[in-house]
């Protein structure tokens, strides 16, 4: 039984870890100014050379990067490499605007295997085990990502993809998968299924990895629950490289960015002022070993906390919590800002499935905010009184957590779309009276 485990990387000194970051950051600075001109322009705005950026202590001198810059420059105006020496794409989905494309050379398909290789050993996979990749493949970085770190490690690997439930779970039993990597919310389908059919005696998973959404630890448990397994939390974008810029280790107190390729900053949102430690703000990456699509101090708009505490497992890399809610996810409400997550904590709390909807509306010139829940099988059997008083018991909660009132609608069970990939939370309809 093998494991992947960079030990020289994973548990380098500190110091080892800032001399590598204050090359490669030097290098890189050099990189995108010969070869980027749109970098050029904004390092010659803000009075800079790649002479001014000696270490890391530089790093807070260079202009931020933001997602309109990325969607701006498509297709190929953020490349630092002609076209001949790439030898991939991978793309967002652009719903929320024209897509973002980014570049790999072959140099940086390896060190993305090699971080989402990491994310697997932390959760355990051996080349002994089975993995099934559920997350979609194609444009999206999710299935490529995973499957490469499978091979890395000589994981026998199954490119599921995702849809197709029955499939998934006639391939899961009958070739013993041990670690699935999907989406929380996919995962929490395939437990739900699978405990429904009376399977669960037939599955032989022992992890998962599970990101592109964002989950609560309330779903955490939940999904655990249903299938059985230790879940853990992979983070990453498709600006970035995708899944495996950081990950969850064994004590799930943080995921553990990858340092030797990735340098982590939290700002103030407002002021861009980096923060200490233990303090909430946005989290900004600077990429130090990509070639093809290096993005500097790049505004991820995720709210989230670094720390440098040592870890139990030995890694010393620093960790970032889960992110704590998104800028561009955020609701505002009455004034109050809302978040998904906030909403599915007392859901799962309460006992309901993680599968809800949240509609906004604007009635009268007043917001209006709806919560469409799933309920299960057993509570659906339940009078309409009872429903009435579980609806009563969800508007209690969710005022306690939000402040505001919060109408609860709860509907039959699948009644809500099911989402094999990146599940659909919010209907704003308030977007429909903009002028």
């Amino acid at each position: 039984m093998e494991r992947y485990y960079q030990k020289e990387i994973e548990t380098a000194s500190r110091e080892q870890i800032r001399e590598w970051q204050s090359e490669r950051l030097v290098n890189q600075v050099k990189n995108v100014w010969e070869n980027v001109p749109f970098y050029r322009k904004k390092m010659e705005e803000a009075g800079l050379t790649p002479d001014d950026i000696k270490s890391v202590d530089d790093l807070h001198k260079l202009p931020f990067l933001c997602k309109d810059d990325l969607r701006d420059n498509y297709p190929t105006g953020l490349c630092a490499r002609p076209m001949k020496d790439c030898v991939r794409i991978q793309s967002t989905s652009g719903t929320t605007g024209r897509r973002v494309v980014a570049y790999y050379t072959q140099h940086d398909l390896d060190i993305w295997e090699d971080c989402c290789a990491r994310a697997l050993t932390a959760a355990g996979t051996t080349n002994e085990d089975v993995v099934h990749v559920s997350y979609g493949y194609g444009l999206f970085t999710g299935g490529a990502g995973l499957h490469g770190g499978s091979h890395k490690i000589g994981s026998l690997t199954l490119p599921m993809s995702s849809g197709n439930t029955d499939r998934q779970i006639q391939f899961m039993t009958d070739l013993g998968s041990t670690i699935l990597c999907c989406t929380p919310s996919y995962a929490a389908y395939l437990g739900e299924t699978i405990n429904e059919r009376g399977l669960r005696d037939q599955i032989k998973l022992k992890s998962g990895i599970f990101g592109a959404e964002a989950w609560t630890e309330e779903m955490r448990r939940d999904v655990e629950s249903k299938l059985g397994i230790k879940a853990y939390d992979i983070y990453g974008l498709t600006e970035i490289s995708g899944p495996g810029v950081a990950f969850e280790c064994s004590e799930q107190t943080g995921m553990h960015v990858n340092e030797d390729h990735f340098i982590a900053e939290v700002i103030n949102p407002i002021t861009g002022e980096v923060l200490p430690d233990g303090e909430k703000g946005e989290l900004v990456f600077t990429c130090i070993t990509k070639e093809a699509f290096p993005l500097i101090r790049y505004r991820t708009r995720d709210i989230c906390i670094l720390n440098h505490k040592e870890c139990s497992c030995g890694r010393t890399h620093v960790k970032m919590t889960k992110p704590l809610g998104r800028s561009d996810d955020m609701l505002i409400v009455k004034g109050v800002n809302v978040f998904p997550s906030q909403i599915e904590a007392v859901l799962i709390k309460q006992g309901y499935p993680a599968n809800y909807l949240i509609v906004v509306d604007r009635v009268n010139n007043s917001d209006k905010i709806e919560v469409q829940v799933e309920m299960t099988p057993e509570m659906f059997s339940d009078s309409v009184g009872d429903i009435t008083a579980r609806e009563a018991e969800l508007v209690a909660g969710l005022k306690a957590m939000l402040g505001i009132y919060v109408k609860v609608k709860l509907v039959s069970p699948k009644t809500i779309a099911r989402s094999e990939g990146k599940a659909v939370r919010i209907i704003d309809k308030r977007n429909l009276y903009q002028q």
